[in-house]
């Protein structure tokens, strides 16, 4: 028996039938059937810019909601921009972009000005997205709308599959897309993940409305649209893996220059850092402090050919970090902005963390109520400042909103936050 998918011409060969009988009772089993041929065929990715511009004005024609989906090379290249930029809308169909032999996509910015753009995973595409001119007015994220409806498995595929009952194959999501040519099996991945991608936005509002919750999806995906680029990281350095086992001031200078020294090789080269340089490499070198270059070649993760050859550069960060002065040495931990580590709260602030404690079984218990992860019914973040450093009387809704709490978030949450800020101290 043949089975047909709703994309045109995917088929799964079933013979039900076939099963053995061992006399146990039949249990029904969601049928999926997996989604392995675009409807449009194979497409190759646009690279002339004349064929940009009729895309550009062909989209221009209707406003109706796009689907839209971009791959990186981010294990493979310096930073995050985008390689590959999938379109599809039930007018023109699926479309590729190649932005790396166009430039930019910013042409296509207006003509969809006016669509609702619907992505997976909205946070990860749009940063790359900007950077090539894109930037939506309006968009519906269908992870995120997993989340608000407390769906257990909110990845593309596993949404693809409870909700449209398709099979989307698994395979070439951290391949290198910069790439060139890209093999026919990956431009194929790459046009399967817009290719349901709007029925998908269709069920999962269906689902939200049914729960109450569309509302409130529709105030999350319009904060995403509004949200401003997320500023450079304090410190980036900080951030090397295994890192917070040191704490003499010295080695974390090594571990700064050496940081910086890979971070510039990498962005010359156009390299994923940890190809230049592994975190671990770092740690140790640092964690050594290393009296001669010997003695750094003599380290087991830099005895590797390309390590050698680099030593001299890897042995000059060195000894700039060990000839700078006391005062110049950063401190162990950068001065936050915000209240400390939780678990230090009781010794700290012990009335700050009963509210802390009381703030957390309240919103567990609307979360479970409203079937949703406490993370996206209110910013933990938010809730920690605001036990820490409680407001005022009833000026809790100003504080969440002034932290970027949305209007259903504080309807939520508010009354129980404020009864948390008079929590008795165990």
């Amino acid at each position: 028996m043949t089975t047909t998918s709703a994309a045109d011409g995917v088929a799964l060969d079933r013979e039900p039938d076939d099963a053995p009988d061992d006399g146990a009772t039949p249990v029904d089993t969601p049928v999926i059937t997996p989604l392995l041929v675009p409807r449009d065929g194979h497409i190759e990715p646009v690279v002339d810019p004349l064929r940009l511009a009729e895309w550009a004005r062909r989209l221009s024609l209707t406003s109706s909601p796009v689907a839209l989906d971009a791959e990186r090379a981010s294990g493979y290249r310096y930073g995050s921009r985008a390689y590959l930029v999938q379109l599809r809308r039930p007018d023109v169909g699926t479309i590729l972009f190649d932005p790396i032999a166009l430039g930019d996509l910013a042409v296509l910015d207006q003509p969809l000005a006016g669509s609702e753009w619907v992505l997976h995973a909205a946070s990860q595409d749009l940063p790359c997205l900007a950077e090539i001119g894109m930037r939506p007015r309006t968009l519906f994220d269908t992870e995120l709308a997993g989340r608000l409806a407390g769906l257990p498995r909110v990845g593309l595929g596993p949404l693809v599959e409870q909700m449209l009952g398709l099979g989307l194959a698994k395979g070439h999501g951290a391949a290198d897309w910069s790439t060139r040519p890209l093999p026919a099996a990956w431009l194929t991945y790459a046009a399967l993940d817009v290719e349901v991608l709007i029925e998908l936005r269709d069920a999962m509002e269906q689902l939200l409305a049914s729960q109450g919750k569309l509302e409130w999806a529709r105030e999350e995906f319009a904060a995403i649209v509004a949200a401003p680029p997320t500023p450079p990281r304090v410190d980036p350095w900080r951030r090397t893996s295994g890192i917070h086992k040191l704490r003499d001031p010295r080695v974390l200078a090594i571990v700064r220059e050496l940081w910086i020294t890979r971070d510039t090789l990498a962005r010359r080269r156009d390299l994923a850092p940890h190809r230049v340089l592994p975190d671990t490499a770092i740690v140790a070198a640092a964690s050594a402090k290393p009296t001669s270059i010997d003695a750094l070649v003599a380290m087991p993760v830099f005895t590797g050919r390309v390590q050698r050859r680099q030593a001299g550069t890897w042995w000059d960060a060195i000894r700039r970090a060990m000839a700078l002065p006391a005062s110049e040495l950063p401190p162990p931990v950068l001065a936050g902005d915000g209240p400390p580590p939780p678990a230090k709260w009781a010794l700290k602030d012990p009335k700050a963390a009963a509210r802390l404690t009381a703030a957390r079984t309240a919103l567990a218990g609307i979360a479970e109520r409203v079937s949703m992860p406490v993370e996206n019914l209110i910013s933990p973040d938010l809730v920690r400042r605001t036990m820490w450093s409680p407001p005022a009387g009833e000026e809790v809704a100003e504080a969440l909103r002034a932290g970027g709490a949305r209007p259903w978030q504080i309807e939520l949450t508010g009354a129980a936050l404020r009864t948390a800020l008079d929590a008795p101290t165990a």
